[in-house]
């Protein structure tokens, strides 16, 4: 029987141990956190009983991952809930721009521009399914829908900055480029609205849901499938070579999947690389970093707009001039005076995450690579501008550096979430330019993280794939 050793057990990580594990060879996954789930954890970071998710938090692809869904990991106890409405933008007059699976929502929230917003997002929703499954593999493959992914190319190409100069008001303008935000880069490049409407057409297609009791939910239910089919979990140990591998499970793996940053890579199997491999992952650029800040408050938010009173996520960064100029600042290393805010409100569909009458809000800002600073002010600021007296709501407060992100999971290097920047290189040769992106030139030996295509979100194709190309390896 063939061997592997996954180092890493976040959702790629997982789906590339369960792929092997489904193909017959014999996995062990080696996590070195006391908990196995990478960035699907779930803690009572302020409160007793007040559940906040440690990182991910909302998965409109999770929901839509192929690979997933062919799991049924609803047999294991993973629901997905939704929230009345998906995404909310609320701006300083008072109105909101809204996305989400309710057509007439959006439509009423964006008057005038609510034509212009179906003809830019109608094919993208509407064979959303055809677009996933050509979105979620590596950029070298052969097309089953060219059609639908032709038409996404041709809308994803531009700067997100001229995508908005097809709407004339300002809801439907800092709805999208809130939404293109999510790529934590500059919004004024080639490929800027790339993320952008991937994002937003999964919030029509398929909402913004929330893993019932937390996003740990996710990770147990993986793990639930995994020890199923006879894989088996090490935690508590922190991989620093391939050498330890043998160590641990008694023999020299055929497989090694790393779940890793390229940082990983680099330290993990050092001078084994090609010297063209070790140059490009050397290269390899992260980007902007989140700062972290969950709070228990009384209450609901008391938001100026009533709408976002029913949103489960919000975005809070202003106008969009105003999100692109942060954005750009983010990205050269200047903490912006209002950064942009994702705050998160997943309660409101999810109460089993309350307690005792508190209720949990998740937030991060976006802030510079490597920031050292304390952002827990700006949130706040950010906050209190769309809803006046949310401070005198707050029980307790949790904070997470960007320092502390990166000591938290290794994967996020300088606080970088997403493991890898978004440039426009990064976007289509992530992490390097090669036919097999997730082959790292050792034999048997594959990286299958967000820095991989299709890179960062909680719908482990990553994972699927490098489990595949070392299939057919083997």
């Amino acid at each position: 029987m063939s061997t592997a050793v996954v180092v890493g057990s976040g959702p790629n990580g997982l789906a590339a141990a369960i792929r092997l594990a489904q193909a017959g060879v014999e996995v062990t996954v080696v996590e070195a956190y006391a908990r196995a789930g990478g960035g699907t954890r779930t803690s009572e970071l302020t409160l007793p009983g007040v559940l906040h998710d440690e990182c991910a938090a909302f998965h409109p692809t999770g929901v839509a991952s192929p690979f997933f869904a062919s799991l049924g990991l609803e047999r294991h106890g993973l629901r997905w809930l939704w929230p009345e409405i998906d995404l909310a933008h609320p701006l300083d007059d008072g109105r909101a721009g809204l996305a989400g699976r309710n057509a007439d929502l959006t439509t009423r929230s964006l008057g005038a521009d609510a034509a212009r917003w179906n003809r830019l997002f109608g094919a993208a929703v509407r064979n959303f399914g055809d677009l996933v499954d050509e979105v979620f593999k590596p950029v070298a493959h052969l097309p089953k829908h060219p059609v639908t992914l032709g038409k996404f190319g041709i809308r994803a190409l531009p700067p997100a900055t001229a995508t908005v100069r097809r709407f004339d008001d300002e809801p439907a303008k800092a709805l999208f480029t809130g939404v293109a935000a999510h790529s934590f880069d500059r919004l004024d490049r080639p490929l800027g609205s790339s993320v952008g409407m991937l994002l937003t057409a999964a919030a029509h297609a398929v909402g913004w849901p929330v893993a019932e009791g937390g996003s740990e939910a996710i990770a147990r239910a993986l793990l639930t499938e995994l020890t199923a089919l006879g894989g088996r979990v090490i935690t508590g140990v922190r991989v620093t070579s391939l050498a330890m591998l043998t160590d641990l499970v008694g023999t020299t793996p055929d497989v090694v999947m790393l779940d890793t940053a390229p940082a990983g890579v680099l330290e993990i199997v050092g001078s084994r690389l090609p010297g063209h491999v070790r140059r490009a992952l050397t290269r390899y650029s992260y980007g902007p970093a989140a700062f972290k800040v969950d709070f228990a408050i009384a209450g609901d938010i008391a938001w100026t707009n009533e709408d976002c009173r029913r949103a489960g996520t919000l975005h809070l960064g202003g106008s969009a001039a105003q999100i692109a100029a942060n954005e750009a600042a983010t990205v050269r290393g200047v903490m912006a005076e209002q950064p942009f805010v994702l705050l998160g409100q997943q309660y409101l569909c999810d109460p089993t995450r309350s307690s005792a009458g508190a209720n949990p809000i998740y937030a991060y800002a976006h802030v510079p690579h490597g920031y050292t600073g304390d952002a827990t002010e700006a949130v706040i600021r950010q906050i209190e501008r769309f809803a006046p007296g949310f401070r005198d709501q707050i029980l307790a407060v949790s904070t997470r550096t960007p320092a502390q992100l990166e000591a938290y999971n290794a994967n996020y290097v300088g606080g970088d979430i997403g493991a890898g920047a978004n440039t426009m290189r990064q976007i289509v040769l992530r992490p390097r330019l090669a036919a097999n992106p997730y082959a790292l030139g050792v034999p048997g030996v594959y990286l299958c993280s967000s820095a991989t295509p299709p890179g960062a979100g909680v719908h482990g194709m990553g994972g699927f794939h490098a489990a595949e190309a070392a299939l057919k390896r083997l």
